[in-house]
């Protein structure tokens, strides 16, 4: 439904997207991870249509978003800063939506009133920036669209509008087959939010896996041994991260839960847990795999 295939984008001489591919299904929510100045708002910008491709492809439902209306009358973009006319009350901003998008729906905005319940008659610059992120998503899923792309929705909401956004979104997916893009540095959020991941590192897309299968491919062992460690513990194991507390050894690795419980009771151990991960841990391992890792910095 969403698919990019080779793409590049550059700025000057600084290399932003380099060769992506990525696939996303219609009715889903791909979440998009990444490291500061990895490329993801460049590569949102890009399937929004905003900005044109290098090289490579960028195709929803078949065609091309770059300079493409009538697609782009399905597709919405907010971006991490939102930007409203000066002066523009949220009635005046619905007014312009209903002119420029076809599929705008009014029973739906009086309807979402409820949900959001800011006034209508005020001005947004007035507004703090979670109540002018409200009113972008207000305004969006008024729109009625089939793709949402979205960079950092909920920066700046409270706790409740956090949840009652992602009910909506959840909703609209379910229900009128909906499909989001998101963005954000808030893996927890992404975590209850999203059935797909991708993780962008230096303008290359370095791990794409559905959420589930990712949680069942890496493991936190925690495991004790009454004899000294062999160094064939380490022979066809997958591994990201390793650590000793005392007696106690914490390895990080990839491969079936069956498999990993299989190849450590070999070597006889005292304790063997296995433990879940978040997918903010599993961000982490997976970017210090691919040299982004946290590191003890000491300042004297």
């Amino acid at each position: 439904m969403i698919e990019v295939k080779n793409l590049t984008k550059d700025f000057d001489d600084i290399k932003a997207l380099k060769g992506v591919d990525l696939s996303v299904k219609e009715g889903s929510i791909y979440g998009l991870l990444g490291s500061n100045g990895a490329g993801k708002t460049t590569l949102l910008k890009t399937l929004a249509g905003i900005y044109k491709e290098d090289s490579g492809e960028v195709r929803i439902f078949g065609e091309r978003i770059f300079e493409n209306p009538t697609l782009k009358n399905r597709v919405l973009f907010i971006p991490d800063n939102i930007y409203y006319f000066a002066g523009y009350t949220i009635n005046d901003m619905a007014e312009f939506y209903k002119s420029i998008y076809s599929t705008w729906n009014q029973e739906r905005y009086m309807a979402l009133q409820k949900v959001f319940n800011l006034d209508t008659n005020k001005k947004i610059i007035k507004l703090s920036k979670g109540m002018q992120r409200q009113v972008a998503i207000w305004l969006c899923l008024s729109t009625m669209p089939k793709v949402m792309i979205l960079d950092e929705p909920l920066d700046g909401l409270d706790s409740v509008m956090r949840q009652k956004v992602k009910n909506l979104l959840i909703q609209d997916v379910a229900n009128h087959q909906l499909t989001i893009i998101v963005s954000s540095h808030n893996l927890r959020e992404l975590e209850d939010l999203c059935d797909h991941i991708g993780i962008l590192h230096e303008g290359s897309i370095v791990l794409e896996k559905d959420m589930d299968d990712m949680k069942r491919d890496i493991h936190k062992i925690q495991v004790s041994f009454k004899n000294p460690l062999s160094k064939e513990i380490y022979d066809n194991l997958s591994l990201l991260y390793k650590e000793q507390r005392g007696s106690v050894y914490i390895f990080i690795a990839r491969g079936e839960r069956k498999d990993l419980v299989n190849h450590f009771t070999e070597f006889e151990p005292l304790l063997l847990d296995i433990l879940p991960l978040t997918l903010e841990e599993i961000f982490t391992y997976e970017m210090g795999d691919v040299g982004y890792a946290i590191e003890n910095i000491i300042i004297k």
